[in-house]
């Protein structure tokens, strides 16, 4: 692991950005990708909501490993692999209360009969700050 990159700096750099950009496989192995609202705990969980018939989800049922990339302004950009699971119960909770702090419509969109919830556990992060030259990866 690189000195400078740690969970901290990554949650500090992840949780100012509410987008990225989702890549999934199909059961017939052909690639998707999607633009998601996204939160980040600091524990590095990726948390977003989606309709349960989206491709993305329905790709993410039969094969939960997928990649995101967050941050493609000012040069600094981080790839992220990771695990995809449904929550449920406490967590849930704890991550729409976070969701809704940076994306109050959310809460309009949990009546909706389709939606679906997803969580990213992160296994690996590639960060890049190319006005520095900087490159760094770390696995969890």
């Amino acid at each position: 692991m690189n000195a400078s990159l740690t969970k901290e700096f990554l949650h500090s750099f992840l949780s100012k950005h509410t987008l990225a950009v989702v890549s999934t496989v199909t059961p017939m192995h052909h690639p998707e990708a999607a633009v998601v609202g996204i939160v980040t705990t600091p524990e590095l969980k990726i948390f977003f909501d989606t309709s349960n018939s989206s491709r993305k989800y329905q790709n993410l049922l039969s094969n939960p490993n997928m990649a995101l990339v967050i941050g493609w302004d000012n040069e600094q950009t981080a790839q992220v692999e990771g695990k995809a699971r449904v929550p449920a119960g406490t967590e849930l909770k704890e991550l729409l209360n976070t969701y809704f702090q940076s994306f109050p419509d959310g809460r309009e969109r949990e009546s909706w009969p389709d939606i679906a919830y997803v969580v990213v556990d992160v296994k690996w992060v590639k960060y890049s700050d190319f006005s520095k030259s900087f490159i760094s990866e770390i696995t969890f």
